[in-house]
């Protein structure tokens, strides 16, 4: 993952378009192959997941966790919590998104046959997935809804007293 001040954009998501984008993934998913079950990134997958699981009428929904940031160390590395059992053959694999691609890549290694699909891709991580529905670009931070509260923001013209 980038330093955070390498990010020079926000991408603000709000749950509307976060549950109407992944809706529009599973569309794209719909043509493929029977899916026998979902296994969703956690945490981030954990929200597109149950969409698509719904969407796709997929029953059998399993998890891989994954720690790969730790906010308050500042450190970036992979920390398998819980894995699967299996190569993920028939399986469809969902995260919100797909970064740098390191996080993928462990996850890639864990279930190598399951097809991976993010609602968001960045460039950099882009080809560890085999379907996603937004590209956006490598220096934006998306906002997603779970990271956000609604508060009281001042004004532009206030800004400027």
């Amino acid at each position: 993952m980038p330093e955070p001040n390498t990010y020079r954009k926000t991408y603000p998501i709000s749950w509307d378009q976060l549950h109407r984008d992944s809706k529009a993934l599973a569309w794209r998913l719909l043509g493929m192959d029977h899916f026998k079950g979902l296994i969703a990134i956690t945490r981030g997958g954990l929200v597109p997941a149950a969409i698509i699981a719904r969407e796709l009428d997929i029953h059998l929904v399993d998890t891989i966790c994954i720690s790969s940031y730790d906010w308050k160390e500042k450190k970036v590395e992979a920390n398998i919590l819980k894995g699967f059992e299996g190569d993920g053959e028939g399986w469809l694999l969902v995260d919100d998104l797909v970064d740098t691609g390191r996080t993928a890549q462990v996850v890639k290694e864990l279930v190598p046959k399951a097809h991976f699909a993010t609602v968001y891709a960045k460039p950099s991580g882009r080809p560890q997935v085999d379907t996603f529905i937004t590209e956006v670009s490598q220096d934006t931070w998306i906002l997603f809804p779970w990271d956000t509260e609604s508060q009281f923001v001042t004004p532009i013209a206030g800004m400027e007293r």
